[in-house]
């Protein structure tokens, strides 16, 4: 089974943001003028895919060991001890990539946002002041020195 079709927990979250089901998205992004936040976005998603495929296999691995038709005597510490070593390490990089493409999605500015219209910023409010009076300038020089 291709990353292309194996879901993540992170699908709805891409779909949401790029308004675009995963297929239809893999297919813009093959395209020469994809955007390049989708392409690194799918990018991880595949990571994603394979970390999360490898974090089943490993809890299916353990189930079926674990089991309760299954001899005790066939059980294995070594192997269990390895299994929770694979567990630790499939883990941590399926939280990596999801952290990863959390924080993409969250600093890339949605698709469906208005290119056209320029962003608006927030301008800041000029006061006019008086002039400082001399001794409020001595004071101050004052206050700065050691």
């Amino acid at each position: 089974m291709s990353v292309h079709t194996k879901p993540t927990s992170r699908d709805a979250a891409l779909e949401a943001h790029f308004g675009a089901s995963i297929g239809q998205l893999y297919a813009e992004a093959s395209a020469d003028t994809a955007a390049p936040a989708l392409v690194r976005a799918l990018e991880l998603r595949s990571f994603l895919a394979l970390a999360e495929e490898q974090v089943a296999r490993v809890r299916d691995r353990v189930h079926s060991a674990t089991s309760a038709d299954r001899d005790v005597d066939e059980l294995c510490s070594t192997d269990l001890r390895m299994d929770a070593q694979w567990m630790e390490a499939a883990l941590s990089a399926r939280n990596e990539y999801a952290s990863a493409l959390a924080e993409l999605l969250r600093t890339i500015p949605s698709p469906a946002a208005d290119p056209s219209r320029p962003a608006q910023f927030a301008q800041p409010k000029l006061t006019a002041r008086t002039a400082p009076t001399p001794a409020s300038r001595l004071g101050a020089v004052r206050a700065r020195q050691p």
